[in-house]
């Protein structure tokens, strides 16, 4: 790979499911972003998600028709873009991301990392 050429993308569990569920116009937002991510830049909104060490962990959110979708993804190592968890909101109180979320996204974070070893053979690559 070429530092001009995109990375892939590796949908972890049933993250490429659970984003195609989203609405259209969602979609397209999620889709835009992670291409960006594959390109090495970062959409706009995308932000550090909180409690995973710096901004190797990144979420975008999209409110639609009055419900708020995200969809986590990594950047943390080299061959690919790993998209963790994609998810509507339930909670209509505040902001924070449900602690269910935080501990599947978690979880889909070391199987990234095993999913990224296999396919290099190692840890080599890994940015963090």
């Amino acid at each position: 790979m070429t530092a001009s050429e995109p990375k892939g993308v590796v949908w972890v569990a049933s993250s490429r499911k659970d984003l195609r569920d989203f609405p259209d116009e969602v979609r397209q937002v999620m889709g835009y972003a992670l291409y960006l991510a594959q390109c090495g830049d970062k959409y706009v909104s995308a932000k550090p998600l909180h409690g995973f060490g710096g901004a190797g962990v990144l979420e975008v959110i999209d409110d639609y028709d009055g419900d708020t979708y995200r969809t986590v993804y990594t950047v943390r190592f080299v061959d690919a873009v790993y998209v963790l968890h994609a998810f509507q909101k339930k909670s209509k109180r505040g902001t924070a991301t449900l602690k269910h979320d935080v501990d599947l996204i978690r979880d889909r974070l070391e199987v990234a990392r095993r999913l990224h070893e296999k396919r290099c053979g190692s840890r080599k690559g890994e940015l963090r």
